[in-house]
């Protein structure tokens, strides 16, 4: 039966209103239009059966169109199943086509049809959202509203901003950008963004986190759309279908990531799946997905419930493989994920209590271990820079206990030191930071040949280079001289131990200031003796220390 032959059948014209006592009830109507759209068989058919539904929402009675919502609970409940289905079936006409397998993605000409169907549903939507606002009638709008935001998000595409209650965490997830995708145009992203305005509006809600989580005041009657979002997304991020719809995990995403504590708690056992499952994947991009969102989880959950079921021990878990990865932008976002972990899972070994004894190794160290080990053998430039960022929060966590890695940390200071990175050269100024925060934890270095050579490279930073160099009374005009001095220090280094500490106490601030001597030591039988004393003594403190 055409949508027409039901509208004359019903006596419904477009160009007056009649009264609800001449017209059937409307849940006799709207099962009817469901069947109609489901059951059209091409896409013109499909764009004139919703230009009649736009036409009927824009022309009927709002007194017949939701006389059942008033009438009794069943009723009620009845008319908000009956709209709920016509919903999902003018979602279901721009539908994306799905892949055909786990791998392959479908080309840009599998999506050609879809921009002009979602333009069609949108109108439609919009005018049903409309009557509902004019209506105010809460229980439909609430039953429909989850379909139409999955639907209004799968086709527009927008930066979301990561909102964290510490303002400390401001850098942490800040941003995410979804980039145009095959199956939207400008048009049809357009549509999708007037159908979320007009969904907000119908509802009287702030923005999309106030529609997910409601009123955070706790206030009767303003309960967030979350879980009817969750709903409608279940089936297609499951572990069997999540890529077979190449929108679902951006619409999951977005849908995470504006939701933050105390609302993300109850919500644990059906956000937390997926959002392994993404980081599990093998491609970079959707391995950073779900880091993204193990993340935001971390932030917005209290500790308690992520220890409780040990969920936290199977994120640390899933994040510590990565750290094995060589993509760069995934060993950022794990390395800044496991730092607030680990805050989860333990006490920082800094915040202990001086005791007599000995502090146990725990997570922290396994996971700067293997770090300084990657580090040792890494080429890559932006793996190197990575790194290096990484390192001074994890040695301002481990504080003392730094002391267990000091072997391997002062050959990655020297081997990073040695390598030159022009113009910028970032990953020096890191490992400088680097050596600073590890003298502050612990002032004495292991082995004094490395802890020489490590020496002599800073002052030779300090003096190569410009801003540095106009510090120490330098200008640029006296490039010979600093090149005079450079080459003394790389010959006659145990001469300019002096030198050094005094330019490193001024500029740097990584050794205290020496005290004023009134000769230099600078016999070689000398300064051996005073080596192999310091070494001896070096040895004793190790060995009270539990040092290998």
């Amino acid at each position: 039966m055409e949508l027409s032959s039901l509208l004359q059948e019903l006596h419904l014209s477009s160009t007056e209103k009649l009264l609800p006592s001449s017209l059937p009830p409307i849940t006799e109507l709207l099962p009817q239009l469901q069947k109609n759209l489901i059951g059209a068989s091409s896409d013109s058919e499909t764009s004139s059966l919703i230009g009649q539904v736009v036409q009927l929402f824009q022309t009927a009675d709002p007194d017949w169109l939701f006389s059942s919502a008033s009438a009794n609970e069943e009723g009620g409940v009845e008319l908000q199943l009956a709209y709920r289905s016509l919903t999902d079936a003018l979602v279901g006409c721009a539908a994306l086509p799905l892949c055909e397998d786990d791998v392959s993605s479908l080309p840009a000409a599998a999506y050609q049809s879809v921009p002009n169907q979602v333009v069609t549903v949108c109108s439609a939507l919009v005018a049903l959202l409309r009557t509902l606002e004019n209506r105010k009638c809460t229980g439909v709008l609430q039953t429909v509203a989850p379909s139409v935001c999955v639907f209004a998000v799968t086709h527009f595409q927008v930066s979301v901003v990561g909102k964290h209650q510490d303002k400390s965490r401001a850098d942490v997830n800040a941003s995410l950008w979804f980039q145009d995708q095959v199956w939207t145009t400008s048009s049809s992203r357009a549509a999708a963004q007037s159908l979320q305005e007009a969904l907000l509006r119908a509802g009287s809600w702030t923005d999309s986190a106030h529609f997910l989580m409601g009123d955070r005041r706790g206030q009767e009657g303003e309960e967030g759309i979350l879980g009817g979002v969750l709903d409608v997304l279940q089936p297609q991020i499951s572990k069997e279908s999540w890529q077979h719809c190449e929108a679902a995990k951006f619409v999951f995403v977005w849908t995470l990531l504006q939701v933050t504590r105390p609302s993300l708690s109850p919500h644990l056992p059906r956000i937390l799946p997926p959002s392994l499952l993404l980081t599990d994947h093998y491609r970079p991009e959707n391995c950073m997905l779900g880091v993204r969102c193990l993340h935001h989880i971390i932030i917005n959950t209290a500790a308690a419930d992520l220890r409780q079921f040990n969920r936290a021990e199977v994120l640390y878990q899933a994040l510590f493989k990565h750290l094995y990865t060589t993509e760069a932008a995934v060993i950022q976002l794990v390395l800044s994920c496991l730092l607030d972990l680990l805050l989860v899972l333990e006490t920082p070994p800094s915040s202990l209590a001086p005791s007599s004894a000995r502090r146990k190794p725990c997570r922290h160290d396994d996971v700067l271990r293997l770090v300084l080990t990657n580090m040792e053998a890494e080429h890559k430039v932006a793996l190197r820079y990575v790194y290096a960022s990484a390192l001074p929060p994890f040695i301002d966590r481990m504080g003392v206990t730094v002391c267990r890695h000091l072997r391997r940390l002062e050959r990655v200071v020297l081997g990073y030191l040695e390598i030159r990175e022009p113009p910028e050269e970032k990953t020096r100024l890191k490992i400088l930071e680097v050596l600073q925060k590890t003298i502050r934890a612990f002032n004495r270095f292991i082995c004094p040949v490395l802890c020489m050579k490590i020496l002599v490279l800073v002052l030779v930073l300090v003096l190569m280079f410009g801003s540095w160099g106009l510090v120490l009374g330098l200008s640029r005009s006296e490039l010979h001289v600093r090149e005079q001095r450079v080459q003394l220090i790389q010959s006659e280094p145990q001469a300019c131990q002096g030198l050094l500490s005094l330019q490193l106490s001024q500029v740097l601030l990584l050794v205290p200031q020496p005290e004023p001597k009134s000769s230099l030591r600078t016999s070689r039988d000398q300064h051996e003796g005073s080596a192999s004393g310091d070494t001896k003594q070096e040895r004793a403190n190790q060995r009270q220390m539990g040092l290998p």
